[in-house]
Parts: structure tokens; sequence; C-alpha cells
């Protein structure tokens, strides 16, 4: 993995005040970034997420969801969920930092945290929660031609413009491709 992005990427993240969004109505969630390298490529971990998920069938997702009681923080959460969908084992992830606090339209407030995990990783994804295991380069995320802005006509008439993702065939959009442009969004000026 490149160990120069990592520690630039712990230093920008670490140093960064997150924004905290009023969740009082809404449910907590947590979900993992986790950076991976694939050969020479460095790499977000991404899932489609199965058909029989309760929400966002069939949609590609960070590895993560609801808080639970027993979970201490949400980064218990992200860690907890990260092993259950992926099998990614709590100890292999060096935790770099955190991203703001992302709402959803289904009324979850999802905290973000950015770690690493050890190359080559082999992946325990639940058949249950897991269609896929995508692991994206930054690389090709970073390019123009991967990413465009959506505007959407919500169900008040108003519109709103989101990112939009697109690798190997997957679209990226909703609060997920929020996430990713934040992070590459403070990242992009890290070499790879």
């Amino acid at each position: 993995m490149d160990a120069e992005f990592i520690a630039n990427a712990k230093r920008i993240l670490g140093d960064r005040e997150t924004a905290a969004e009023d969740a009082h109505s809404m449910l907590p969630a947590a979900v993992l970034l986790a950076l991976h390298a694939v050969g020479d490529e460095l790499c977000v971990v991404l899932q489609k997420r199965s058909q029989t998920v309760e929400h966002h069938k069939g949609e590609i997702s960070f590895p993560g969801g609801m808080a639970d009681a027993e979970d201490e923080s949400r980064l218990d959460t992200a860690l907890r969920e990260a092993h259950e969908e992926m099998g990614i084992l709590p100890a292999d992830v060096d935790v770099i930092g955190r991203l703001d606090d992302t709402p959803t339209i289904t009324r979850f407030m999802i905290s973000t945290y950015v770690g690493a995990i050890p190359s080559p990783y082999t992946f325990h994804p639940s058949e249950i929660e897991v269609a896929e295991v995508i692991q994206a380069p930054i690389s090709h995320l970073r390019r123009q031609s991967s990413h465009r802005d959506e505007t959407r006509l919500r169900a008040d008439s108003t519109t709103d413009t989101m990112p939009t993702f697109v690798y190997d065939g997957h679209v990226v959009f909703g609060a997920t491709a929020r996430i990713l442009d934040q992070f590459l969004t403070l990242t992009a000026n890290i070499p790879l």
C-alpha cells in the first residue's frame, strides 16, 4: 500500500474538525471507507448490496450499517459492520481519520471512518448482505470521466445536485457518492 498516501491522508483527516449533524430525529449508522492496495493501485473498497437486505437493495455502498445498543461508539459500529458484511477484521484496520456526518433520505445519519487494510487481503463477504466486492482504484475515481453531477427532482418539487461516480459498470450515487466525493476532495492533492 502506498504508505506516503496513507500518512498524508492521516495528517489531513486527523487535523480537521468533522462536521457532526444534529441527528436527534435520525437513525445512527456508520460506515468504513477502507483503503486497500491491489497491485500498484490504491483502491477504495465498496460493495454491491444483495437483493435480500432491508435497505438499499442492489446499491453500491461502503460496508456499514445501523448502530447497535452494544456498540460503544460509531467507530465500533463501522468496524463491526465491516466485519459482518465483508469479513474485515477490526484488528486489521488502521483507522486514519473521519469524514463529516452524512444524512440520507431514508433518515439515517452516517458517520464515516477511513481506514487502511493490509494487502493482499482476503474478503469474506456475507452471502446474505453482499452480492459483490468492488475495489475501485482512486486513480480511476479521480478522473473527470468517472465523475459527474446529477440533478434530481425531489418529492417536494425542489432539486438536488449530487455527485455520481461510475466504475466498471457500477454507478455510485446518493450518500455513498457524497462520502466518496468528500474523501476524494480532501485527498485530491496527495499523489498516488
